[in-house]
């Protein structure tokens, strides 16, 4: 599977470096390229109500990038801004289930949001995780029910703290079986 890692508004290349290095870990079969120029978060994404950004509008900007950008079977957008979605307070990420475009948000995933110290270590790790399961929304996988797996749904950072960055067993089986399907009909 290739993809691309884009930045939507302004993240550090080391947030994107992190990422893609454990994308390409945790599916190996993968090659994500870091891409130079970044998405523009679309103004009118952001609600001045909430001072949040609207995860779907700015999925749906992902989805037209990708439209005129090929080689690559998967668009991941990065960004560095509060996110929410229809009906939730907050979330993580979106995509398009399945789809090719997904975005992740490493806004609350700093522990400096939640009043600690900064912890690079435990950053890069949150960050990985959420962008695997994005990736794996992307490839048709539902939220899974072992609170374990990174397919679980995480309503707090609590929840990304307990899962894994890894699938369990049946959502490996079932992103194999997309992947697999995915590359027989390149």
């Amino acid at each position: 599977m290739r993809v691309a890692v884009l930045r939507v508004g302004q993240v550090t290349q080391g947030s994107l470096e992190v990422i893609r290095q454990g994308l390409e870990r945790i599916f190996p079969e993968t090659a994500c390229k870091l891409l130079p120029e970044p998405l523009t978060l679309p103004s009118s994404a952001y609600d001045r109500r909430r001072k949040q950004y609207n995860s779907t509008a700015i999925l749906g900007a992902l989805r037209s990038f990708a439209a005129q950008n090929g080689g690559f079977e998967r668009f991941l957008g990065v960004a560095d801004v509060d996110l929410y979605a229809a009906e939730l307070n907050f979330v993580f990420g979106e995509a398009y289930s399945p789809g090719k475009a997904a975005v992740v948000s490493l806004w609350r995933l700093r522990p400096q949001f939640y009043g600690e110290e900064e912890n690079t270590a435990l950053f890069s790790q949150r960050t990985i995780k959420e962008a695997v399961h994005e990736l794996g929304h992307t490839l048709g996988l539902p939220h899974c029910p072992r609170s374990f797996c990174v397919m679980h749904f995480s309503n707090s950072i609590f929840e990304v703290d307990k899962k894994q960055s890894l699938f369990c067993d049946q959502c490996y089986l079932n992103a194999s079986i997309a992947i697999t399907n995915m590359e027989q009909q390149r």
